[in-house]
């Protein structure tokens, strides 16, 4: 049998999909001069390879099948499987049209899919539900898929044969190591080490299509030992939501790539509070050159009720000083429109996020995705229609405290003061001499200021309008 497999290269801004935002993807459009340097950056170094389809690909393999691979040619086949997302989701039905129109058989799987099949139904033979591995065997098994499939999580991730990387157009990442740039072009490879995740934030979509489980740390291994024979000096993607949840286990996986001799580095996600300094110390001696972290707002009440347990601040501060330290680069997460929220709460937020000292942030407006406990709380407030428009970007429904206009400035302001900055400069460099970092400080007052009367002419300049 002939499988195409395909993930589609996503229209307008920069696209993610497979597992970001748990699979529903997210668009970065050019909204300011830093959001378009920084779409332009994640173009070329965070766009890794689909993990999903790479175990689809290897599964069709392992079965005999022919497998090919694409983003956007329209190629033929025996049946077609594609990534869907809730961000560019007409590119992929229009896409899975002209297939069907050429007589293949055409099926959609993700959590897009499988949590908005109304969006997709009537563009395909066959909607994958779940975490598709189950169905998807079946069918390079011979059984015939129609109509909307349930596909049984896998209690068992041992057993699925690693990701085919070589089956899906991933081509050898260009490497480019410094204090700069850590992840290469390319991005690397992602590798899953669990599955769900252990929390329960009621806005995440990373935990609402199975439940939380993990690889043991010799499968792992094994993994990494094959990306190695493959790819010299690998680097590896971590995309688990909370990499250092079990702290032995994370110890054992540090030390056993250590006794391997396995030259490799990577990244991972996780939370400040499952960080020590001893478990930083393993983990950048096995290759741990960067990580990101969630910190989402500075008001503890604020998190506790979207679920998120707060971690001190002093805590916080303490990891990223150590990882700077080790020359880890840190990034941190941050979201603005928790019902909470204030224009003073949020501008709070974007001074935490400066002085915490990160090397990069990500700030994000509150999207409510379907299937989460957020989306039942402020369906009624949402106003818009267009599932495109839930990209992670774009306000979506009716705040309490803050207009679609305030949102929006406050998005902009966010990514212009903490990037336009002498001591993002500092951070990024990994410059930790104190005088130097004095001076950096004293400029940077001057570049706020400068900022702040851009931002008092912007807001008059809406209001007078």
């Amino acid at each position: 049998m002939r499988v195409v497999l395909a993930d589609l290269k996503g229209r307008s801004g920069f696209v993610s999909k497979d597992t970001v935002a748990g699979g529903y993807g997210s668009r970065l459009r050019p909204f300011s001069r830093v959001a378009w340097v920084m779409a332009g950056i994640k173009r070329r170094l965070h766009a890794p390879p689909s993990v999903q389809m790479a175990y689809l690909a290897a599964l069709a393999a392992e079965r005999g099948h022919q497998v090919t691979w694409t983003t956007g040619d329209t190629v033929d086949g025996d049946v077609a499987l594609i990534l869907s997302s809730l961000v560019d989701y007409r590119s992929e039905t229009a896409w899975a049209e002209r297939l069907r129109a050429r007589g293949v058989r055409v099926g959609f799987v993700g959590l897009a899919a499988s949590k908005m099949p109304e969006l997709f139904r009537a563009h395909a033979d066959f909607l994958i539900a779940g975490e598709p591995e189950d169905a998807a065997a079946r069918l390079f098994d011979g059984e015939r898929l129609d109509g909307l499939v349930e596909s049984a999580p896998l209690e068992d991730l041992d057993a699925l044969p690693f990701p085919r990387w070589d089956l899906i157009g991933q081509k050898p990442a260009r490497h480019m190591v410094g204090k700069v740039v850590v992840r290469p072009i390319g991005a690397g490879f992602p590798v899953l080490a669990s599955r769900g995740c252990p929390e329960f934030c009621t806005y995440c979509p990373h935990r609402i299509l199975a439940s939380h489980r993990e690889r043991s740390v010799p499968s792992i291994i094994k993994e990494l030992e094959y990306l190695c024979e493959r790819h010299p000096n690998p680097y590896v993607i971590f995309r688990d939501p909370l990499f250092t949840q079990d702290r032995a286990r994370c110890l054992g996986l540090a030390e056993a790539i250590v006794s391997r001799g396995l030259t490799l580095r990577f990244e991972c996600e996780t939370r400040l509070d499952r960080l020590d300094e001893s478990l930083l110390v393993a983990l950048h001696r096995a290759g741990m050159r960067a990580m990101s972290f969630g910190v989402e707002s500075l008001d503890p009440a604020t998190l506790k009720k979207a679920g998120r347990r707060p971690i001190p601040p002093e805590h916080q501060r303490a990891i990223i000083n150590f990882c700077r330290g080790l020359g880890i680069i840190t990034a941190a997460f941050y979201v603005f429109g928790f019902l909470q929220d204030s224009w003073d709460s949020v501008a709070q937020t974007i001074d935490y996020a400066i002085q915490l000292g990160s090397t990069f942030a990500q700030f994000k407006i509150l999207t409510p995705y379907p299937g989460t406990p957020l989306w039942k709380q402020v369906g009624p407030l949402v106003y818009e229609s267009d599932w495109e428009q839930f990209d992670g970007f774009t306000p979506t429904f009716r705040h309490p405290n803050l207009t679609t206009s305030d949102l929006k400035f406050l998005l902009g302001a966010a990514y212009s003061r903490f990037y336009v900055r002498p001591t993002f400069v500092a951070n990024l460099l990994n410059i930790q001499s104190a005088p130097i970092r004095q001076v950096l400080r004293k400029l940077d007052s001057r570049v706020f200021a400068h900022q702040s009367q851009r931002e008092i002419e912007e807001v008059s300049r809406a209001v007078s309008c």
